[in-house]
């Protein structure tokens, strides 16, 4: 996701390591890959300009602090180079917020929300995304169907409804599309539905008769939210229909979808600066729950291949019970982590989307994250499953023997379950060190003491992307045979 800006950063960043100083000569050759990632990502050429020109300006205006003291009173050394990256962070925070965090609500406290954009961007799967986002917020949502020019439009959305467990107002046939939403909002009222999300119809183009259809629409509905459904992929297009559309209805913020499958980046970082108009929600996936508030520190973070760490522990979050994750965050720390733990969390990450995305959050794993095979879980999986519950719970017993039989019975090799131990084994000891050293810092993290060991790579990865192993388990019998040995030589050694 990203990769074209990230790349851009990343080798600024890299040309201004070792530097001892700011200079216009070194700031104009790091923003000259800036420029280059900025402009091939599709971003507006204006957007471009100003942002290179507002970061030279604090990059050689601007006193550079060599040593700070952090929140511990601790004192730390910053370099130039990362002083520029911060100045970069915050100006592509400034560029794509600020956002507002919650949805409008009329007088009424009804959190009522329009969807529009072009035909294929997917808007009726967002609004069913949308309506399984306010269900968590403990809303009580109505689903309405008002596209009734996209054949099987109004079934898609009844499916959807229906594993949501939404309920779905359709008109009948013939009836037009403000008629459905007037008779769906007078539903919501006498119903006591507090959330009601308006999926509209698209068109290829912007054309006239679309533009009558949906203000009429919005006259009937009054919505406290008008949001612009746009495909990330489009690129600069994207923002240009944006710009379109708020010139003729007023958008209160846009969904972005697809933007796990894109690689430019340039419809995010522009479209606020162009039309003015923030970015609400992004869509990173098909699944129902692929759909998260739009947070600009956070991308901006992500896009100088720094994570997200926030943005992380709020998706676990969602999937983790707090009082399990606490404990299970105090065996991992203290070493007692078991592979019937390991199977938990790989079930629990397989929950949090694809794996790459959830790499790309981790600090300093933006590069790791491209190499990630998501078939490694489902390898990893299937032997810790072809296992007794004994040798999860204790690993070093697996001898090459026991290894034989449950690389048999998960379809692998003999050498990737001795592998996997070795790697649990070093997982393990590396994260009782760290719950060793001033009370553990991960169990600091809520949520994410449960997800640290299955996202740790050397538990996960192909041995390559890992650091030196230690070396495998011993088998018993290779253990019998050295203490035979050792008996021999004490012999030898009386008879001498």
């Amino acid at each position: 996701m990203l990769e074209t800006l990230t790349r851009g950063f990343t080798a600024a960043r890299e040309k201004l390591s070792g530097t001892r100083e700011l200079t216009e000569a070194n700031v104009d050759a790091s923003l000259r890959d800036v420029r280059m990632s900025l402009l091939e990502a599709d971003v507006d050429f204006t957007v471009v300009k100003d942002f290179l020109a507002r970061v030279k300006q604090r990059a050689l205006g601007e006193k550079v602090e060599t040593r700070v003291r952090d929140a511990s009173g601790r004192l730390l050394r910053v370099t130039p180079g990362q002083h520029f990256i911060k100045i970069c962070e915050e100006e592509l925070t400034r560029l794509m917020g600020p956002v507002e965090p919650t949805l409008a609500s009329d007088p009424r406290g009804t959190t009522s929300v329009v969807l529009l954009g072009l035909q294929g961007v997917g808007k009726t799967t967002v609004a069913a995304k949308l309506a399984r986002h306010l269900s968590r917020e403990r809303r009580r949502v109505l689903l309405v169907a008002a596209d009734v020019q996209r054949p099987a439009a109004v079934l898609q959305l009844q499916q959807l409804g229906a594993r949501i467990e939404v309920p779905v107002h359709s008109g009948a046939p013939g009836e037009r599309p403000a008629e459905i939403c007037a008779a769906a909002a007078r539903r919501a009222r006498d119903e006591g539905f507090d959330a009601i999300v308006y999926d509209t119809a698209g068109r290829l183009a912007i054309d006239e008769e679309l533009m009558q259809e949906l203000a009429e629409i919005h006259r009937v509905s009054a919505p406290a939210n008008t949001l612009l459904v746009c495909d990330a992929l489009m690129g600069r297009d994207a923002v240009q229909v944006a710009k379109a559309f708020h010139e003729r209805l007023p958008l209160d913020g846009l969904i972005l979808t697809k933007l796990d499958g894109d690689a430019r980046g340039g419809a995010a970082l522009a479209v606020k600066a162009v039309t003015g108009v923030p970015i609400r929600f992004i869509g990173t996936g098909e699944a129902l729950d692929r759909l998260e508030p739009f947070r600009p520190e956070g991308l901006a973070s992500r896009i100088l291949g720094m994570g997200d760490v926030v943005g992380l522990v709020r998706d676990f979050e969602q999937v983790v019970d707090q009082d399990e994750a606490e404990q299970d965050a105090e065996r991992l720390l203290a070493g007692r982590f078991g592979l019937e733990d390991l199977l938990k969390q790989l079930q629990m990450v397989q929950k949090l989307g694809p794996l790459r995305d959830v790499f790309a959050k981790l600090p300093m794993f933006g590069k790791v994250a491209e190499q990630v095979d998501e078939r490694e879980l489902v390898k990893t999986e299937a032997m810790i499953r072809s296992m007794t519950p004994g040798e999860r719970a204790r690993p070093q017993i697996i001898d090459k023997s026991r290894a034989s039989r449950i690389a048999r019975g998960s379809g692998r090799r003999s050498k990737e379950v001795r592998d996997l131990i070795g790697r649990f084994g070093q997982m393990r000891e590396m994260m009782a060190a760290v719950g060793g050293r001033g009370g553990g810092l991960l169990s600091r993290i809520p949520g994410l003491g449960r997800g640290a060991g299955a996202l740790d790579p050397s538990a996960l990865l192909s041995p390559a992307a890992t650091p030196a192993r230690r070396e495998p388990v011993r088998s018993r019998s290779r253990q019998k045979d050295k203490r035979r040995q050792a008996r021999r030589a004490r012999k030898k050694n009386r008879r001498r």
